[in-house]
């Protein structure tokens, strides 16, 4: 697998496989085991540049090239990521620590936006507007923005780069993609390689290795992306944001979370534990859409603790090669010493862990704490790791109240036996998705994806990609004369 990784370990751009010019190296690491995947010499400043500068050139042949062999391209990398699924699925679990689980999750759902992705393609249509001056004629016309500046996350990084990447292509745009440093290759370079295999023209996606700290904001501030699109955090989103505004770009961010799965008094226990366990736990709790807080009615809060203390404590954390894993290591050291720090500063508050799990390297095992005072910043901020908050509430107003008393604003469920009192509840929730009866981990190609408050701005999935990667231009024909009053 390490020859894996070292052949894709370069720069992409516009078309050639180089090192970068920088003066130190990016060192890819198995979170697991510490092994050294590979080292990438890092982009410059001038790299990027270059990579922009390309992109700018190939685009606009790419648009005019048509919808028809844009969708070809696609669907050329959707086949070659269903032959290569198995070495992508081994890639998942030594880059970036994901369990087998976790990879087919996680290489499913990026055939479902490739398929999204190519036919979208097709759906630029253009419009005939009515005009109320005598002989005219207003078009308007959907086209691409142009070069869009990819950034992606290293918890989905195959799934999370390619559903603004395909897309951006499909419609006509080119993308400069800068991955996470702690998952270059299969959040950039694999990416690049399958495009390349597809036969995408070179200059249409160049892949960045790079760091803030050689390369600053100039990623953000180039004059020629006209769209950014980044997942993170909601530290960086925000300056994102700001540097976007400051240059008029347009920015899309889909930020983190702090989704709270909430159990009603007449819910289905054990079928909420599991939506519970798996919403709170999957990838480590590494999900922006991740339970961090499971609400539960104090009337059946008892039965409901003992059941998720139960399964909690059933789950393997191990080697994430294992197929029987659930529990593999968190991305690098720091992320392990954030969450033990968290367990801790709950318990320094008064809290009590109902289940303590250890920390070894970056193998952090699973831990449920309740008894969280109510004014811990802890029930406010996102936990990107596999630690649970169980808090009590009475009766729905209490629950509803408690759900928003946070700056978050993505994801969320409730579980209750009467589906329309669980609509009524969800309408009250300031997020952008919420689910009756299920997880609160969901994505799907059609349905707009993303968050209100802190947890971003604007949508993708389906039409709503067009949005994000389009623009619309006015072009009026006066087939008779207009009169003008001098």
């Amino acid at each position: 697998m390490s020859s894996y990784f070292t052949d894709l370990a370069q720069q992409y751009i516009d078309g050639e496989w180089r090192p970068g010019t920088g003066s130190w190296d990016i060192i890819d690491f198995n979170p697991y085991d510490g092994e050294k995947l590979a080292a990438i010499t890092i982009a410059t400043v001038d790299e990027i540049d270059q990579a922009y500068r390309a992109a700018a050139r190939a685009q606009r042949q790419w648009a005019e090239a048509g919808p028809h062999v844009r969708r070809a391209v696609l669907e050329k990398v959707l086949r070659l990521v269903e032959e290569r699924e198995q070495e992508l699925t081994e890639a998942i679990i030594a880059e970036l620590g994901g369990t087998r689980v976790k990879a087919g999750f996680e290489l499913h759902l990026a055939k479902e936006f490739l398929r999204e992705a190519a036919s979208l393609a097709m759906r630029t249509e253009h419009r005939l507007i009515p005009s109320p001056d005598p002989g005219k004629e207003n078009r308007l016309y959907r086209v691409p923005a142009g070069v869009v500046g990819v950034i992606s996350p290293f918890n989905f990084p195959f799934l999370l780069s390619l559903k603004s990447v395909a897309p951006a292509l499909a419609l006509g745009n080119a993308v400069v993609l800068k991955p996470h440093q702690d998952t270059p290759v299969v959040g950039g370079t694999v990416i690049a390689k399958l495009f390349e295999d597809a036969g995408l023209p070179a200059g249409l996606l160049n892949v960045v290795v790079t760091d803030i700290a050689e390369i600053n904001d100039a990623f953000l501030e180039h004059p020629v992306p006209k769209v950014i699109s980044f997942t993170g955090s909601d530290k960086v989103g925000r300056h994102v944001a700001t540097v976007c505004a400051q240059h008029f770009k347009r920015a899309i961010l889909e930020l983190g979370g702090n989704s709270a799965l909430v159990v009603l008094d007449d819910a289905d226990l054990d079928y909420a534990v599991d939506a519970a366990v798996f919403s709170r736990y999957v990838h480590q709790g590494q999900v922006c859409m991740a339970a961090n807080r499971v609400l539960v009615d104090r009337s059946v809060a008892d039965a409901f603790t003992e059941k998720f203390v139960a399964k909690v404590s059933g789950l393997k954390a191990g080697d994430p090669s294992d197929p029987e894993t659930v529990i593999g290591p968190l991305i690098n050291s720091s992320q392990s010493e954030a969450i033990t720090s968290v367990v801790e500063q709950a318990v320094a508050e008064g809290a009590t862990a109902l289940v303590r799990g250890s920390t070894r390297g970056n193998l952090v095992e699973p831990s449920i704490l309740t008894d969280v005072p109510s004014d811990s910043a802890l029930l406010r901020q996102e936990i990107f790791g596999p630690v649970a908050l169980l808090v009590p509430f009475d009766g729905e107003e209490e629950a509803v109240r408690l759900v928003n008393d946070t700056p978050f604003g993505l994801s969320g469920a409730v579980h209750t036996a009467d589906v329309e009192r669980g609509v009524r509840f969800a309408q009250r929730i300031d997020t952008g998705m919420f689910h009756v009866n299920d997880g609160t981990v969901h994505d799907e190609p059609l349905v707009p994806f993303g968050g209100e408050k802190h947890s971003g701005l604007g949508r993708l999935n389906g039409e709503t990609t067009l949005e994000a990667f389009t623009t619309l231009k006015w072009i009026s024909v006066q087939h008779g004369r207009s009169t003008f009053p001098f």
